[in-house]
């Protein structure tokens, strides 16, 4: 990156900070998916402001879009004087629930040394802020660009993107004639380009029983034994298998490039008691119990196989148990997604990483999705990463912070890969 660029991002380090803690400081708590309307009319205003053009879209009929909790997204665009390719920056700005421990303002936006506090601080709003920097610092120093620049924020990423990404892919926003290169800044490190992440399966499984007075249980049926019997299953069958599997793809940190699986919830018996009930429960055998699951798969398995090998475990104990019955119900599924390291948008950004930070980029897969799998399948782009500023292991942590020399870091490696792909 020429040093005009790169000074003029540096010398817009107050800047950074102030928009990263506004950013902040507008609680967009998903569930439910509070104040989506307040963060995109703070970013339309400033990047209207800057010569972008703006589009407010609502995602009318996705998963969680109500009249109370409309789910919002901008779409920002910048066009250059010449035509080009179109680089999008596309950053999810919900974030999840707050959690115990919190030592900070969780919406304080705290500056403390280098780094700023608060939920989202690190996913991903840092990210969000530092490509707005590098975009606007970009256009200064090159008024004569070739291509546009797009600069997305956009919903529900924290859950599965339905109301955001890919509701936008749905209307052709990432189609390939439309937008060449994307760029999602979610925290994997400044020197590490993020390639794809790993596939998930989620589902329900609740046994059945039979309702009776809990001082006779042998005149009912305990749905939660039998649910303990899945779980045993699960112990001595499937999480010795997935263990066994390896993957090919650089999926970090190291114990997710084996297939794992995550209990995520059980619900048995009589529901739960508001806070206020001081009595006790009911006398009754539970006739259902629901287990939620969350398995996450590798590029080498299929979803089929996945959801075969758990539908067989439990048929193979509605064989042998007795009374045992279940139903399953498939929630939700991401297949797995990995851009090719010669695609342009890898080797761009490998390339500014070498030149602005003087080191050799690290690829890495995700653990968990992120939107990429709709710009990958419902978009047919493929050229498309993750990179950003931020520590990943901090994320949904208490106490989340971003650090201002990653994200200006961050943001010189933007900058200089928008040279490469816009001016050359």
């Amino acid at each position: 990156m020429s040093d005009t660029l790169s000074q003029r991002i540096e010398a817009r380090r107050d800047e950074l900070i102030a928009l990263t803690q506004d950013l902040i400081r507008i609680p967009t708590l998903n569930p439910p998916g509070e104040n989506y309307r307040a963060v995109c009319d703070y970013l339309r205003q400033r990047l209207e402001a800057r010569g972008f053009a703006c589009q407010m879209i609502r995602a009318e009929g996705a998963p969680g879009d109500s009249d109370r909790y409309p789910r919002w997204n901008l779409v920002a665009r910048h066009e250059g004087a010449q035509s080009g390719d179109c680089v999008h920056f596309n950053s999810h700005h919900d974030v999840v629930e707050v959690g115990h421990g919190w030592t900070r303002d969780p919406f304080g936006g705290e500056l403390d040394g280098d780094r700023i506090y608060g939920r989202g601080a690190c996913d991903m709003k840092g990210g969000l802020a530092a490509s707005i920097i590098a975009a606007e610092a970009f256009i200064d120093a090159h008024p004569g660009y070739a291509g546009a620049i797009e600069i997305s924020a956009t919903a529900d990423e924290e859950s599965g993107g339905y109301g955001g990404v890919a509701y936008l892919a749905e209307q052709g926003l990432f189609a390939p004639e439309r937008v060449q290169h994307v760029i999602i800044p979610e925290p994997l490190n400044k020197d590490r380009i993020c390639l794809g992440h790993r596939g998930g399966w989620w589902a329900e499984i609740e046994t059945k029983g039979e309702i009776a007075h809990g001082s006779m249980p042998f005149l009912g049926d305990c749905a939660v034994r039998h649910m303990g019997a899945v779980l045993a299953a699960f112990e001595e069958r499937l999480f010795p298998a997935m263990a066994a599997r390896h993957t090919d793809m650089p999926v970090v940190p190291e114990g997710a490039r084996q297939s794992t699986m995550n209990i995520n919830s059980i619900h048995g018996g009589q529901p739960e008691n508001p806070p206020d009930f001081n009595g006790l429960p009911a006398h009754c055998v539970p006739d259902s119990c629901r287990i939620v699951i969350d398995r996450r798969f590798l590029i080498e398995e299929t979803v089929e196989g996945v959801r075969d090998e758990v539908i067989g475990l439990l048929d193979d104990l509605k064989a042998r148990r007795a009374n045992f019955d279940y139903e399953i119900r498939e929630l939700n599924r991401v297949i797995p997604s990995m851009t090719d390291r010669e695609a342009p948008v890898v080797r761009t950004v490998t390339e500014a990483i070498r030149e602005e930070l003087g080191a050799e980029a690290t690829y890495v897969a995700s653990p968990g999705s992120y939107d990429q799998k709709h710009i990958d399948r419902i978009g047919k782009l493929k050229n498309c990463i993750a990179y950003g500023p931020g520590v990943l292991e901090l994320a949904h942590k208490p106490d989340e912070w971003v650090g201002v020399t990653d994200m200006l870091g961050s943001a010189r490696v933007m900058g200089r890969s928008l040279e490469h792909l816009l001016v050359g």
